[in-house]
């Protein structure tokens, strides 16, 4: 009797030790977070804030705590989990160390839409459809680069070159409207560039959580596929895997997770890069461990970056990109060195 043979996708193995890094980061995130709340013009207690966030009706700094520094916490956790799940993905489809929602174009255009808004719409548009706004440039420069990288399927290779080439042409579209646009405008734009979490409320918290409810377990459910693709395309579709649609569900899950928190805390750059690049020192490169660490990490670098911004330089509040670039920058030359001393 003739038997078949079937392949099966590679199940991703989740040891002890995986576990044991996940905890010990979420404790130091939650940590964190606590030393967040307790840090700031007006430096708090921690007993003072535990009893504020048990009892508000009767702490004298409920608002503090609940009103200014919470919803704060909150946006950075889930902004900087965002970039770094999209930079993950990217970097597992695209198999490139390099590639993150920034270098490929898609905060470009999230900033570009955002800054063509704050320049000619924001006198006839309520600011609050500028999140909207910038999801959209994220979406348009997704589309360009896929539409310019298609050729028989999507090339991992072609579409980091292409998205590089919109990315910068994108940058320089946006310095030009900020040069020609009025002093007001230009500084508003500026600032949102930069990457900052100044003044988030809770309504901004409610906007960036859904994008996570819904793409997040997505991409779970695609990780099996991604590690497949890791092994190449021909390996991929010898298991069985639907490369064309996997990675394009993948890209789309990252875009909305980039253009959305390019849309709630402005052009933080970067943190896509880093974070995975540390998570996977943890965990691996096996996208199932990855993904939760690397928000755990992303969360982590927004987290104190934030912090740094608001306590080091007091009275001003800084943005928080400025201490995310100021980290990322060089280490996109270290990985850059490293990739070419590799290929050598």
């Amino acid at each position: 009797m003739r038997q078949t043979a079937t392949l099966s996708l590679p199940t991703p193995h989740v040891g002890p030790r995986w576990g044991t890094h996940l905890l010990l980061v979420s404790l130091l995130l939650l940590a964190s977070a606590g030393l967040s709340l307790s840090l700031g013009s007006f430096p708090t207690p921690p007993m003072q804030v535990l009893r504020a966030l048990i009892a508000p009706q009767s702490s004298d700094i409920s608002f503090i705590i609940w009103e200014l520094r919470l919803p704060r916490i909150v946006l950075a956790v889930l902004v900087g989990g965002a970039l770094a799940i999209a930079g993950a993905i990217l970097q597992s489809i695209v198999r490139n160390p390099l590639a993150s929602p920034d270098v490929i174009g898609i905060t470009s255009g999230a900033a570009l839409a955002a800054v063509l808004f704050l320049v000619l719409l924001s006198s006839h548009l309520s600011i609050q459809w500028l999140p909207f706004a910038a999801m959209l440039g994220a979406l348009v420069a997704a589309l360009a680069v896929v539409s310019l990288t298609w050729k028989n399927g999507i090339s991992p290779s072609r579409m980091v070159l292409v998205g590089i080439g919109l990315a910068a042409a994108m940058g320089a579209g946006t310095t030009l409207l900020i040069v020609l646009s009025d002093d007001s405008a230009a500084m508003a734009a500026y600032v949102w560039l930069t990457g900052s979490l100044y003044a988030a409320q809770w309504k901004d918290v409610q906007g960036m959580l859904p994008w996570l409810l819904v793409t997040v377990p997505l991409c779970l459910v695609f990780t099996r596929h991604a590690d497949a693709m890791a092994l190449g395309d021909s390996v991929a579709e010898g298991l069985g895997v639907a490369i064309l649609r996997s990675r394009l569900v993948l890209l789309a899950c990252s875009v909305a997770l980039a253009g959305a928190a390019v849309a709630f805390a402005g052009g933080l750059s970067f943190v896509g890069l880093i974070a995975p690049h540390l998570a996977a020192k943890l965990v691996g490169r096996n996208l199932a461990r990855l993904i939760p660490m690397s928000a755990l990490v992303g969360a982590l670098i927004v987290l104190y970056a934030d912090l740094l911004g608001r306590v080091a330089f007091l009275p001003k509040d800084l943005p928080a990109g400025i201490f995310v670039a100021g980290i990322g920058a060089p280490f996109f030359v270290y990985l850059l060195h490293r990739t070419r001393y590799q290929q050598r």
